[in-house]
């Protein structure tokens, strides 16, 4: 689901201190005597299971899987769908674990009718497909397919003037009530990009808006950016991105069960009373179907950074013309299959670790997710041969497939549902992928699992460049913070990959399978895989996303799909078979830090803004500069920012920062002992860690979306995918609800404290034990 652009003081230090002499210490007895979690002895029995599970991986499994899965439209409720779930089913069996298919009946609009027209002197229809390319068999594949359409968009049939909003984001409208144009009554186009897809009808019809158009602009991933396909890998005229416009940021899944799984019996809410549901006809369409409707247009030329890179003058609108539009579903449910594979633990059965990617495409799929989601079957083979001979992880593998990502998250969703209670007792860690190319490694996660990621990323090779995927990560991050106009992010990574320490994953938002896990149940969670270098983004949610596409302009080799397997897949040994689980919690005091600090730089610079530009209201600068012949209004004047009480989150924070300083003392005493814990003790020890991140969720909620537990990790509401941290706090300050950011930041606080609670448990029992 999501689209690449959107994406990606130490408790557990090193076991045996290590790292302190590791210029002179050889890699391999490094990795040995440093691994987090293990012994000495273990570390290097780890390494022998890795590089053991290393020489099962096949670049052409992995070819052959993804050529056979999106040989036809896979999207839910589609024959080809369900072959895949039932050929993934055979496999995992045949490799020797425990599978079965979880089968759950949601709700799925279908297209019955779609049609938009330009009325006028100039009359247009809009093609509404995607012709086959030459070079392409796979595009040429038209029975099974649905047309390009947004799931979750509300029928209607309405005929009204047009008005261009650009990325139809908050501050578009902002600068559209500023030249006086209100969208009340009209129909809207915008262009994809600068936000989540789901956000654009929701702002339009919050606007007053009847309908939604949304297209892709040549100028993100079409001629502007390269040759378009075939040719090249970008976006061709008549590439359509699809995709969901529900209201994910209020919950995910099946619009109708919200908060519990579709499972036979459960009620199912009213379409009217389904929150997630659009109320306005919402409609994707191609940049070559949208330049005759942008050409209608009159009004005030758009504003420059508004301009894509369509040959004409972009204007705002309304003209003198108008659109019809109507779109009409078909309002069914349809089953998902989620095929899940266990293979049961040998000393701890009732500590999981969760690997999933889900197998449903818009139309064939084969970036997004297949890609993906042949590296997690790779795994699968591999870890079922090291069964076979012989080795059996400490902790329970679950392996699954999720159907029904793309609609909004539902296979993965509907299964965390039904399964909460016994995911809090045994979940330990979800590791998600979704969609892989070529290029760098992206993490994203709780940042308790940061230093596992950079252990494991420090020794998987780069295909390209055949340094670690680390060391070339830490590169280009130093690389980027470096240029010119850099964000003051990009300068804070490139900072701390000068210094040599671990590189930072990124916070983790929405728009894929981790977020029933990590925001809704706390189980602390990543998201991985390999992209920067492709040029599949060009082709998202389309009928191009092909294995033709995918093969040329993807990953050509198949080599980032085994990077991405032995990334995903020694995180997942590493964790079943530790002696302590390897999170490293301090580092999760830092990240949060960091955070805090955030928010105070975030109030200064409010503060400073509202009266510059009460300042300029006052002295009418904005009516003094302005084009008298191109009038544009001067902005409302923005609330004043009073006193902000950060200091619960500042107490919070500190008391954790010596609580996780005296939680890595005690370990490291455990750790010079080498790790001698009795068998009860180990366990208890487990236990308790492996529900730490579920002391960071509230039963409250957030705000108007109690679905979403974590306080630290959310997506925006007014971001979509794209995170917000410590979003209680970040959102109502960004929102200027001053009241409401005194309030969680207590609610928040008090999460924290409860945490480090945890956390002093911890700490207690590793000394006793000593």
């Amino acid at each position: 689901m999501p689209h690449p652009n959107i994406r990606p003081a130490c408790a557990l230090a090193c076991l045996l201190a290590t790292f302190a002499t590791s210029a002179a210490t050889p890699a391999s007895d490094q990795a040995s005597t440093s691994m987090l979690g293990f012994t000495r002895t273990g570390a290097t029995q780890e390494q022998t299971l890795e590089q053991r599970f290393d020489a099962l991986l096949d670049p052409a499994d992995q070819r052959e899987w993804l050529k056979q899965m999106a040989s036809q439209p896979n999207q839910v409720g589609s024959p080809h769908d369900k072959a895949n779930a039932d050929f993934m089913l055979a496999k995992f069996r045949e490799w020797g674990w425990d599978a079965h298919i979880e089968t759950f009946d949601v709700l799925y609009p279908t297209p019955k009718k779609e049609s938009l027209q330009l009325l006028g002197p100039k009359p247009f229809t809009a093609k509404l497909d995607e012709p086959p390319l030459p070079g392409d068999a796979t595009s040429s594949i038209q029975q099974g397919a649905l047309p390009p359409y947004n799931v979750y968009g509300a029928d209607g049939d309405v005929t009204a003037p047009l008005v261009y909003v650009n990325y139809g984001m908050p501050d578009d409208y902002t600068a559209l009530a500023r030249r006086g144009i209100d969208v009340k009554g009209k129909i809207v186009i915008v262009r994809y990009g600068g936000g989540w897809r789901g956000l654009k009808p929701k702002l339009a019809q919050e606007h007053g808006a009847l309908g939604c158009l949304i297209y892709s602009d040549p100028r993100d991933d079409g001629y502007y950016q390269g040759d378009t396909y075939p040719d090249g890998g970008w976006r061709p005229a008549d590439g359509v991105q699809r995709g969901s416009v529900a209201d994910m940021q209020v919950y995910p899944g099946d619009p109708t069960t919200p908060g519990y799984g579709s499972v036979p019996g459960a009620k199912h809410l009213a379409l009217k009373d389904a929150r997630t549901l659009m109320k306005i006809p919402v409609l994707p369409i191609s940049y070559a179907d949208a330049t005759p409707l942008l050409q209608s247009l009159g009004g005030p030329v758009a504003p420059a950074d508004w301009r894509g890179a369509l040959p004409f003058t972009y204007h705002i609108g309304p003209g003198t013309t108008k659109a019809h539009l109507v779109v009409e579903s078909n309002w069914g449910r349809q089953p998902v299959y989620d095929v899940i594979a266990t293979l049961k633990g040998s000393s701890e059965p009732d500590q999981w670790i969760v690997r999933g990617n889900h197998h449903d495409g818009w139309v064939f799929g084969a970036f997004d997710p297949l890609a993906g989601n042949v590296a997690l079957l790779a795994e699968a083979k591999a870890i079922g041969t090291l069964v076979k001979q012989g080795w059996r992880p400490q902790r329970t593998l679950v392996y699954a497939s999720w159907d029904g990502e793309e609609p909004g998250l539902l296979g993965s969703t509907e299964w965390a549902e039904t399964h909460a209670q016994e995911l809090q007792a045994k979940a330990v860690l979800y590791v998600n992928s979704d969609t892989n190319g070529r290029g760098f490694l992206g993490a994203g996660g709780s940042h308790s699992l940061q230093h596992l990621v950079n252990q494991v990323a420090s020794g998987v090779t780069d295909p390209e460049t055949h340094v670690s995927v680390q060391q070339r990560l830490r590169a280009r991050m130093q690389v980027q913070g470096a240029a010119k106009g850099a964000s003051p992010r990009a300068k804070d990574d490139a900072k701390l990959a000068a210094g040599g320490g671990d590189l930072p994953i990124e916070a983790l938002g929405s728009g894929s399978d981790y977020s029933a896990f990590l925001e809704h149940l706390g189980i602390a969670s990543l998201d991985l895989g390999f992209g920067g270098e492709d040029e599949n983004e060009a082709v998202y949610h389309s009928a191009y996303d092909t294995f033709e596409h995918y093969a040329r302009f993807g990953d050509p080799s198949f080599e980032y799909g085994v990077a991405l397997s032995k990334v995903a897949g020694h995180i997942v040994l590493r964790t079943a078979d530790a002696s302590v689980l390897p999170l490293r919690l301090g580092d999760f005091s830092d990240t949060l830090d960091r955070y805090v600090k955030q928010l105070h730089e975030l109030v200064d610079a409010t503060r400073k803004a509202t009266d510059e530009q009460h300042r300029l209201l006052d002295q009418h600068a904005f009516a003094l500069a302005d084009d008298p012949s191109h009038p544009v209004a001067p902005p409302a004047r923005d609330s004043d920012v009073p006193a902000i009480d950060l200091a619960p989150l500042d107490q919070a924070a500190q008391k954790l920062k010596q609580s996780a300083q005296a939680y890595e003392t005690a370990y490291h005493a455990r750790a010079a002992s080498g790790l001698d814990l009795t068998d009860a003790q180990r366990k208890a020890l487990n236990t308790l860690m492996g529900r730490m991140e579920q002391s960071l969720t509230s039963p409250d909620g957030l705000p108007g979306r109690t679905w979403f537990r974590h306080m630290i990790y959310a997506p925006g509401m007014l971001t979509g995918y794209g995170v917000k941290t410590v979003p209680g706090v970040r959102e109502a300050l960004e929102a200027r609800r001053w009241d409401e950011a005194d309030r969680y930041a207590v609610v928040t606080a008090k999460v924290l404290d409860g945490y480090r609670l945890q956390l002093e448990r911890l700490t207690a029992m590793l000394r006793k034990s000593h």
